[in-house]
Formats: C-alpha cells, structure tokens, sequence
C-alpha cells in the first residue's frame, strides 16, 4: 500500500520564497495559455488581451483612461487583502470578507438613501466611517461567536456572505428602491456630496478609493512590523501557546484581527458604491472579497506586497472584458485564471516549506514452518 506523505524540510531555500509568487504567476500564464488552447483560441492572442491591452496606457495617451480603470478594480482589492492579511498572521480566518464589504456599503449608503435631505461636506466622511462601522459590526459576529462558543470562523464568516447578499437583494428591491427608477432593482443616485471625488478629473475615473488603499496598505505595514501591537499579531499567529506566555490575550486578538479586517472591507465597500456606482445595486461585488484571498497570499501577507498583488489580480478582471470582447471568451475564465494564480501560489508555497516522500508499507513475510519432530 502506498502513501504519500509532506514532509516540512529542516532548511528550506530563501531565495525560491522570494520568487515563489513571481514562479506561481509565470505557471498560471502556461497553464492559460493551454485553456485558450484547448478552448480553440490562439493562446498569444488571447493572453495580449489579459496581460497586455489593458496597459496600453503606460505607453499611448489615447488609452490612459485604461490606467484609471486598473486603479478602480484594484483599490477594493489592496483593502480587503491588507486587512485579511492581519487575520491570517494571526491565524485567525476570515473567508467572510465579502459580505463585511456589502454591510459597509449598505450602512455608507443610508445618508444619501434614507436621508437624501442631508447634504453639505460632512455627508462624505459620515458615509465613509459608518461603511467601516457596518464592516466591522459583521466582521465581529463571527469573532463572538468563535471566542463565545468555539465556532470554527471559517464556516461562520462564509456562511454571513450569503445573508449580506441577499440582504442587499431586499433592500433594492424592497424599502430603498428609487421611487423613481421605473420600478428598476436599485437604490435612488448618490448627490454629488455624497460621491467620492476624482483624483484626477480629466484624466480618467480613478477615484480617492485608490489612495484609501495605498494609505491603508502603508500603516498596517507600520502597525504590523514596528508596534507591540503587530508584534502580538505575529506571536500569537505563529504559537498560541508562546502568546498566553508572554500575557497577550487571544481573544482580544480575534476582535482585533476581524475588526480590523471587516472595518477596511467596509470602508472597501462604501467607496466602491460611492465612487465607481453611485447607488446601491443587487451585486455591487464581482467577488472582491474572495479574490481578496488569493491577493493577500500572492502578496506574501505583507501590506506592501499585496498592493502588488492587487494590480495584477486588477489586471485579470479588465483582462477578462477585455478578451470577452475581442476573442469571445466567458466571463468565467478570468475566475479561472484567479483560481489557478491560487493552486500555483498555495502548490509552490508548500512545495518549497515542505517535500513529497512516497512511503509503503511492505507486506509482512509468511512466518517460515516449524520443523515438524520426527518419531523415535
């Protein structure tokens, strides 16, 4: 009978970890170029579409605005991967940040939905603080309830993904649809107080969401790598134990991690409907919470790689309506690529901590027989 068995290896190469998100990302290119193979497409084609038109505007005026689009797919990205970053060094983990990204965006909205009357340049950050509030409330349910009664988090915050959706769904169709929309499923237009600014008007769409995320992706960098309070991040996700020794709390640390992290997917959300939407939709979210996952893997868990990691994983989904348009390829192959960007990091991650042994197990030998006494 064979096994095979991951065996953590007593030294493993410093040099394949630093290159393991860039050798992660090269084998997602191989294995894309064979999908659009097999799909019947010329893989060269279809992978200038994903990687390459979309950056046309670093070269050529005419395609800037491109730039700014990046920017719009990336900033809820880079949020919600440094906040997940957090919980996952403190081996706490969120799968919910999805649905802590639709509560903030529900809760920003209620100024301008519910109270439309209240204009002026307060309007703004309000919105902004209760999106990080509405966040933050969602993402403690499951830090209560994993600290409480010892729930696994990931079943629970995945669970609160699906509530968040279709809580968004009734509030649309239900008591916040726009009395005005011809009996459309959303909400009535953000005014122009409560509407998160350009950074550059002329130029392109790109909006302050961006520079939230860089801002953001900067100071958990500080908090984790230079404050006691990142210290006990690390110390208590690497050994619980070594934790309690040193008197840091674990269950302050999964209300810290999850608030943290539902608090920047809250703020994530409210600038995505704010900025890009301008109104509350039944699906305000082409997964950003999920890909958020693969962001702050690919990025390392580091703040500052994932805002690297966020423009790439950006690049995949204006890749994908890029190649839906011009080679006539589903919207679910930019899932795919994102999917095996995932299996690559999380393969090369293991392969190079650990190594393959193939073991069996032999049969045991037939006990040889007795000799038999002879007769006197």
């Amino acid at each position: 009978m064979m096994r095979v068995e991951l065996v953590r290896r007593p030294q493993h190469s410093t040099l394949f970890s630093v290159l393991s998100p860039f050798i992660a990302l090269v084998l997602t290119v191989i294995a894309g170029a064979l999908m659009f193979s097999l799909l019947g497409k010329n893989p060269f084609e279809a992978l200038y579409y994903y990687f390459v038109e979309p950056l046309t505007g670093l070269w050529d005026e005419n395609n800037r605005w491109q730039l700014h689009e990046l920017a719009i797919k990336a900033a809820p990205l880079i949020l919600i991967g440094v906040g997940l970053a957090v919980c996952y060094q403190s081996n706490n983990w969120n799968i919910g940040a999805e649905g802590q990204f639709i509560l903030g965006a529900i809760f920003g909205s209620m100024l301008p939905v519910v109270f439309p009357q209240f204009q002026g340049p307060l309007v703004l950050p309000a919105m902004l603080l209760l999106g990080v509030l509405g966040g933050a409330l969602y993402a403690w349910i499951p830090a209560l309830l994993k600290t409480r009664f010892n729930t696994n988090e990931i079943l629970t915050s995945l669970m609160l993904v699906y509530v968040a959706q279709l809580l968004l769904d009734w509030m649309v169709r239900g008591p916040w649809r726009n009395p005005e929309g011809n009996n459309f499923p959303e909400t009535r237009r953000f005014h122009m107080d409560a509407v998160l600014p350009e950074i550059l008007p002329s130029a392109g769409r790109a909006n302050l969401g961006f520079v939230f995320a860089l801002v953001a992706a900067v100071l958990v960098w500080v908090l984790i790598s230079k404050t006691l309070k990142g210290f006990e991040v690390r110390v208590l996700g690497a050994s619980p134990r070594a934790g309690r020794f040193a008197g840091f709390s674990a269950a302050r640390m999964v209300f810290f991690a999850f608030g943290l992290s539902g608090a920047l997917a809250g703020l994530a959300g409210i600038s995505e409907v704010s900025g890009a939407m301008g109104q509350l939709r039944p699906v305000i979210s082409p997964g950003y919470g999920f890909t958020a996952i693969i962001v702050a893997f690919l990025g390392r868990l580091n703040p500052l790689g994932i805002v690297a990691a966020g423009l790439v994983l950006g690049l995949t989904y204006l890749g994908g309506e890029a190649a839906q348009i011009s080679i006539g390829v589903s919207d679910k192959v930019a899932r795919v690529f994102q999917g095996m960007l995932l299996f690559f990091v999380l393969g090369c991650d293991t392969l190079i901590h650990y190594r393959i042994r193939i073991s069996g197990f032999r049969r045991a030998a037939p006990a040889e027989a007795e000799p038999v006494a002879g007769r006197a």
